[in-house]
């Protein structure tokens, strides 16, 4: 597994474990309390360093090549999933993907931006960034579970909305604005849920809703760090200063009341054991589905449209 920059003591210590075993197979020394003792050295290195993680540091997390994307969770914490296509106007963008699934024994439509593994796969994906037809496909499903009353679940994980000329000249703005107003009145419980990068209006796009979580190493922004550093400082080179001064991570979402709950993952993150967030997450929705099912469609939209217009801070002069 890769390791990132302010993970190599981490490393040092797995070459030395990986040499411990090798020498202890051999069967020539016995060497299983120096294998115990660099486990546990590790796990606690390991602590220590996700203990006081950075908002940079973060933002490295959730762009890991290994951590897991929409199609992971689909098929780690849902069954009988049945994958729908296009926008029944221009095609279908592989950059949003989504469709019918159980949760368990709770009949959901689930949907969120794809990312690539490889470098064909990333090119197919768009590198998750959706162009217009990928926003109103997203808005055909989420009308389409509205119509069988289906819980919707969106997962958001996207460096930004395809910036393209082509996806201009479609209504990218347009779409993206399109859906802020119908997912705003939706008859059905919408829960969102950041599980990697979640950039500007690409994130927002399917990003209204009930129930906001973010997973633990996660970030939500306006604007990546990078694109806020050239932009202030002409520079990438403050790219970490811009991701302390966005409070961008989850907890300062969470501090912020923009976000409703963060979902702790394991330690090193998603990736480092992906078998144990899906089921945690899957935990977390099956709680916020409780929360909410019981609301009527009426306090449904009321109490969404609600929640967004108390976010932000504005003061009132009179002149």
């Amino acid at each position: 597994m890769m390791l990132l920059d302010f993970e190599k003591p981490i490393e040092e210590l797995n070459e030395q474990l990986e040499k411990a075993r090798l020498t202890h197979q051999k069967g020539k020394v016995d060497m299983s309390d120096t294998i115990s003792q660099l486990e546990k050295k590790i796990e606690s290195t390991r602590k220590t360093i996700y203990k006081e993680l950075t908002g940079w540091q973060k933002v490295q997390l959730s762009r890991h090549p290994d951590r897991p994307y929409t199609l992971d969770y689909i098929n780690g914490m849902t069954k009988n999933f049945v994958e729908l296509h296009g926008d029944r106007n221009i095609g279908d963008d592989k950059a949003i993907v989504g469709g019918f699934a159980q949760l368990d024994n709770i009949p959901v439509m689930i949907l969120g931006h794809q990312k690539g593994r490889n470098t064909k796969d990333r090119q197919f994906r768009n590198f998750g960034m959706a162009n217009p037809e990928g926003y109103r496909k997203a808005l055909r499903f989420m009308k389409l579970a509205e119509k069988f009353n289906r819980p919707i679940i969106t997962l958001i994980d996207t460096p930004g909305a395809s910036p393209g000329l082509e996806a201009e000249e479609r209504g990218q703005g347009e779409a993206i604005a399109r859906n802020l107003l119908e997912m705003s009145v939706l008859k059905v419980p919408v829960i969102c849920i950041v599980i990697g990068e979640g950039a500007s209006g690409g994130a927002l796009g399917i990003g209204v809703g009930d129930r906001i979580a973010m997973l633990e190493y996660t970030w939500y922004s306006v604007i990546s760090p990078e694109s806020c550093s050239s932009i202030l400082w002409r520079s990438w080179d403050y790219k970490e200063k811009a991701a302390e001064v966005l409070k961008l991570t989850s907890d300062d979402m969470l501090n912020n009341k923009l976000i409703d709950r963060v979902i702790k993952e394991p330690l090193g993150g998603a990736h480092n054991d992906p078998e144990s967030m899906f089921k945690t997450l899957k935990t977390e929705i099956k709680k916020m589905i409780k929360e909410l099912k019981d609301l009527s469609s009426e306090e449904l939209i009321s109490q969404r449209i609600e929640k967004f217009s108390e976010m932000g801070v504005y003061s009132e002069e009179t002149v």
